[in-house]
């Protein structure tokens, strides 16, 4: 069992934050995760799309348990420079255009080197009183490197196609609460990470399946491709999702809660949960007094709309770790509740409560 090393998922949440990953461009991510887990597993690989998958071996169980996480963060891509220097973007996922003004941004240049900017507009005392009353369209938002030139933006290394992603540094709250960028869905990462940790030195009964997936953000191309790959009888995508519980908002609306542990999913946008997986979750919960709590239906979608269809069809099903702010340029969450989705995860693994599928 894992113990409540809040230490350790504290360390290891801030180290996979900080790096920037977009959807198509998630090679520093994947390159930091084979550097935690490459002597830890039986088989790993990276594919055709840029997904890590692994293989941890069972001893003679007939499931091969598919365990998935996207690496990918929402971010942007340079589509325009001016000949002041200023970029113009196009963002890549579902970004909120009202938390874009005047944030802190970090762009990745040739070779990732990283340079910083802020996104701007036309400046507030400039503007109409009806200008105010509208919310800035992206495609009038612009970033500033404070760089004077486009010559000196492209001798940078940054370019039309150059991209990157909204900045805010990991900062600890009280309570075992933490705030950062991209935790949507390096939270699953760590999960992953820690689940790869136990069960190397505690061999499975079942085979089990890490997709370390790219593109979720732009529809889960990644992971389709990677269930294909790695042929699963049963799933579990490890997600960040809403949490709604802050003021303004009624509880029957209110997807998810920080600090009630991770959230189950019956329905979303892109499935239906199958009963067995969920059952299967529950049971080992209850058997194991891990504290969790169903998520509401019918918010969202996640790589599980393409991993249960992918062959024959996969049995699936999604865990959360709750999180506030998701999809802006800083969430919030509890290190409890991440703790608590691990020990879930092995409990459905190792499943003491004996719940087996009999399609």
């Amino acid at each position: 069992m894992i113990g409540r090393n809040f230490e350790g998922i504290k360390n290891l949440q801030r180290q996979l934050s900080e790096i920037i990953g977009v959807s198509g461009y998630e090679k520093p991510v994947v390159d930091f995760i084979q550097g935690q887990i490459e002597n830890l597993v039986n088989k790993m690989w990276i594919d055709p799309l840029g997904s890590l998958l692994a293989i941890i071996e069972g001893e003679g169980g007939k499931d091969r348990i598919m365990i998935d996480g996207h690496v990918d963060e929402i971010g942007f891509m340079v589509s325009y420079i001016d000949p002041k220097g200023f970029l113009r973007f196009v963002p890549i996922g579902g970004w909120d255009s009202r938390t874009l003004l005047s944030q802190s941004v970090k762009i990745l240049a040739n070779d990732n080197k990283e340079f910083h900017g802020i996104i701007g507009s036309k400046p507030p005392h400039l503007t109409t009183e009806s200008e105010r009353k509208d919310a800035v369209k992206i495609s009038d938002m612009y970033i500033d490197t404070g760089m004077s030139t486009k010559d000196e933006v492209e001798s940078c290394g940054i370019h039309i196609g150059s991209v990157g992603t909204l900045y805010d540094p990991f900062v600890e709250f009280p309570n075992n609460i933490v705030r950062g960028k991209a935790f949507d869905d390096r939270t699953a990462v760590n999960v992953l990470i820690h689940i790869i940790k136990e069960f190397s030195a505690n061999t499975p009964s079942d085979t089990l399946l890490f997709s370390f997936s790219t593109q979720e953000e732009v529809g889960g191309r990644g992971a389709g491709a990677a269930a294909f790959t790695l042929k699963p009888t049963i799933a579990l995508a490890i997600e960040n999702t809403t949490a709604a519980d802050v003021p303004g908002i009624k509880d029957s609306e209110c997807p998810a809660y920080v600090g009630k542990g991770p959230a189950i999913s019956v329905a979303d946008r892109s499935m239906i949960a199958h009963p067995f997986v969920n059952k299967r979750l529950i049971d080992n919960a209850k058997r194991e007094n891990i504290p969790y709590h169903i998520k509401k239906p019918i918010f969202g979608g996640t790589n599980a709309g393409r991993i249960h269809q992918s062959r024959g069809g996969v049995p699936s099903s999604v865990v959360s770790v709750p999180c506030r702010y998701i999809h802006s340029p800083v969430s919030l969450l509890s290190l409890e509740d991440i703790h608590h989705t691990i020990t879930l995860v092995s409990a459905f693994i190792r499943n003491p409560a004996k719940v087996y599928f009999n399609p």
